[in-house]
C-alpha cells in the first residue's frame, strides 16, 4: 500500500463522500474513484458502501482507517526527523481541519510572500487532536483553536469567534435569534473519541458531560446534526448546506483561533511563523 493511497483512503473515509474527499485533495473525483478500487483489490474486500448520497465504512474499513492513520502519522514523524538531520529549511504547520478560517489562506500567502526559500510542509488534522500533532513531534507549529491543554505549550491568540449551534433547518428553535445553553439540555451532543483532549470535549459540550454520536470531523458532526438532530457547535459565519441553520448562543464563550508551539522550541522559523500570523490576524 503506498502512502499516498492511505492519505487519499483516509480523506474518503473522513468526508464519506468521493467529491468532498477529491476537493480536500485538490484533486478529480474518477481518478480518487480508481485510487481506492485498487486499494480494495489489494485488501480483498470491500472498504465502503456506496449509495448516491456518499460512503460508509465497511467493518474492514474501519479496521484500515485506524491503521492508516496510524501509518501515516509515523511517516510524518520519520519524515520531520530526517529533514532535521539534514539541515534542510522546512517548517511542519499544523492546520485543525474544520476548512472554514479565511484567515489560513491570507496566512498562506503572506507567509510565501515573506520566507520564499522556506519548504512548507502541511498537516491537516481532524478534531480529536487540537493541538494538530504538536505533542508527538509531527508538526512545529499549529493554526488550530482553543482551549484545550496547555501544558508545555506556547499559545498566541490570534482572533475571537462568538459560537452557535448547529440545527436542522426544520427544528423547532432554528428560527430564533438567540439560545442559551441551558435550552439545549434535553438534546443529544456530538461526542469526540476517548482520549480527546478533555478541555477540549468539555468546550465543545457546552461545559457539562453529554450523550450522543462519536465524531472525528467536521463534516461527520453536520452529518449528525442531519440524520439524528444531534446538538453541534460551530463558530459563526462558516457556510453551512441549506438543510441546516446556525442560532447564536448567547452564554457561550468565544472561539478563539491561536497559534501553538512546543515550548523552548527555539526554531527561528516558528517565531517567524508566529509574527507573520499574528500581523495578519489583526488586520
Amino acid at each position: 500500500m503506498e502512502l499516498r493511497t492511505l492519505r487519499y483512503f483516509v480523506a474518503v473515509a473522513e468526508e464519506l463522500h468521493f467529491g468532498r474527499a477529491a476537493t480536500r485533495l485538490h484533486m478529480s473525483q474518477p481518478p480518487l474513484s480508481r485510487a481506492i478500487k485498487h486499494l480494495e483489490a489489494d485488501v480483498g474486500s470491500l472498504l465502503f458502501v456506496r449509495s448516491p448520497t456518499g460512503v460508509t465504512l465497511t467493518p474492514v474499513g474501519s479496521v484500515l482507517l485506524d491503521e492508516a492513520r496510524a501509518l501515516l502519522d509515523h511517516a510524518d514523524r520519520v519524515r520531520v526527523r530526517v529533514n532535521a538531520a539534514a539541515g534542510v529549511a522546512t517548517i511542519t504547520i499544523g492546520i485543525l481541519g474544520d476548512g472554514t478560517d479565511p484567515g489560513v489562506a491570507r496566512m498562506a500567502a503572506a507567509y510565501r510572500r515573506s520566507r520564499p526559500g522556506i519548504d512548507i510542509r502541511i498537516r491537516e488534522t481532524d478534531l480529536t487532536d487540537p493541538t494538530c500533532g504538536l505533542r508527538a513531534g509531527m508538526v512545529d507549529v499549529a493554526l488550530t483553536r482553543a482551549p484545550f491543554d496547555e501544558t508545555a505549550l506556547m499559545v498566541r491568540a490570534l482572533r475571537t469567534d462568538p459560537v452557535g449551534v448547529v440545527l436542522r433547518a426544520d427544528d423547532p428553535l432554528a428560527g430564533r435569534d438567540g439560545l442559551r445553553l441551558a435550552e439545549l439540555s434535553d438534546r443529544r451532543w456530538f461526542q469526540f473519541p476517548q482520549g480527546t483532549d478533555p478541555i477540549w470535549q468539555s468546550y465543545w459540550n457546552g461545559g457539562r458531560p453529554r450523550e450522543g454520536p462519536v465524531v472525528r470531523a467536521v463534516q461527520e458532526c453536520l452529518q449528525a446534526v442531519l440524520w439524528n438532530g444531534t446538538v453541534g457547535l460551530a463558530p459563526l459565519g462558516h457556510d453551512l448546506p441549506a438543510q441546516l441553520a446556525v442560532v447564536p448562543l448567547i452564554d457561550m464563550p468565544p472561539s478563539r483561533v491561536v497559534a501553538v508551539w512546543n515550548e523552548g522550541d527555539t526554531n527561528p522559523l516558528i517565531r517567524s511563523f508566529i509574527e507573520i500570523a499574528t500581523t495578519v490576524y489583526r488586520h
